[in-house]
């Protein structure tokens, strides 16, 4: 394993759930810095690095930090803990989950409760409601639950990367750890290939909630264009339809978006590098908008033109996301063979 994939691993292994994100935020300082003039964070923690900080143009290579998760809402009297979102989670994937919860004093193991199918009647086949799940530290009481835990503590599913083969890894958290992993490595490709624009990598935070880091970074940082590196869904499996969803393939490369906040300058020239570097892409659609953070950055400075980049995933917001490591590769190489093409005073405008 090369020293980018051991990075993954250990950004995988990192919990950040949004509003969470500074232990990740921290590890990915930690490694870019050696390939950047400059790193930085804002006030609610977004990070960033930045290679010939005075080019006159400037184009973002983005992903969030964040994870999905949930959060102490309230303690009952036996000493159980019921929950809210973090994100889109899916709660019927949560019962019989291994989780951790954040406590002030360290992280707290604990399980979400499921009832055993023998006391199950025909109601309890359905889905839970939210306010149903609960969560048990092995308590005996509020008081004992309260000596580890409080309201408003953060809860993550307590899961690493299972290694299916060589190529094919399965995880929590990849969406979006990919992303911010991918934002580092086409930064120390760039830096490599001696790029004359100025490239910033950005890590931002709490998306799953709503694009918010997002939504501060392309002011902020000047930028002059961006691209958003996100997971996409991989309709490969079964209880997909193609007609319906789209055909995306796990190791057929990464997904290039069409449409919407997509500009097509940018889309354009990506699509251009794909086919010089030889690099294989798929191509997918937002017909109305992203679902990233490409949809927040793509308003600011009266329009920055943007474009998003996916990796293939299958089994999105679960405890076993899986994705193909070629797939990641290329579509590093990608971005950073078009950031490579790119003239110092490059006019990504659209021509009416």
């Amino acid at each position: 394993m090369n020293n980018g994939w051991e990075f993954l691993q250990e950004l995988l292994s990192i919990h950040g759930p949004s509003g969470w994100e500074t232990p990740v935020q921290r590890r990915w300082l930690d490694y870019v810095r050696e390939y950047a003039e400059e790193i930085g964070t804002d006030a609610y923690g977004n990070a960033f690095a930045v290679l010939n900080p005075d080019a006159e143009k400037r184009v973002l290579v983005v992903g969030h930090a964040d994870e999905i998760g949930y959060q102490i809402q309230y303690i009952s009297n036996e000493g159980f803990l019921y929950v809210g979102r973090i994100g889109g989670t899916d709660v019927g994937m949560a019962r019989g989950q291994r989780v951790l919860v954040h406590g002030e004093k360290g992280a707290v193991s604990g399980v979400f409760g499921s009832l055993p199918v023998h006391l199950k009647n025909a109601n309890d086949e359905k889905l839970p409601k939210l306010h149903e799940l609960f969560v048990d530290i092995g308590a005996g009481s509020k008081a004992d639950a309260e000596k580890r835990v409080r309201v408003g503590d953060a809860i993550t599913f307590n899961y690493g990367v299972e290694k299916l083969t060589d190529k094919i890894w399965s995880t929590r958290a990849a969406d979006n750890r990919i992303g911010i992993w991918a934002a580092a490595e086409v930064l120390r490709r760039c830096k490599k290939k001696g790029v004359k624009i100025g490239v910033v990598a950005v890590s931002t935070i709490q998306e799953e909630n709503g694009l918010y880091g997002a939504a501060m970074v392309g002011q902020s940082l000047n930028a002059s264009a961006a691209v958003v590196v996100d997971v996409g869904h991989a309709t490969d499996m079964p209880l997909c339809d193609f007609k319906r969803d789209g055909e995306i393939r796990l190791g057929r490369g990464p997904m290039l978006s069409r449409g919407s906040v997509n500009h097509p300058v940018v889309v354009g020239g990506l699509e251009k590098a794909a086919r010089k570097g030889k690099i294989n892409y798929q191509l997918a659609i937002d017909s109305r908008a992203s679902g990233t953070d490409a949809d927040a950055i793509f308003r600011q400075k009266g329009g920055i033109p943007s474009a998003v980049v996916s990796l293939p995933l299958r089994y999105m917001h679960s405890t076993v996301e899986t994705f193909n490591l070629d797939d990641l590769d290329n579509l590093a190489d990608l971005i950073a063979q078009y950031l490579g093409g790119l003239k110092k005073d490059e006019n990504f405008a659209v021509s009416v």
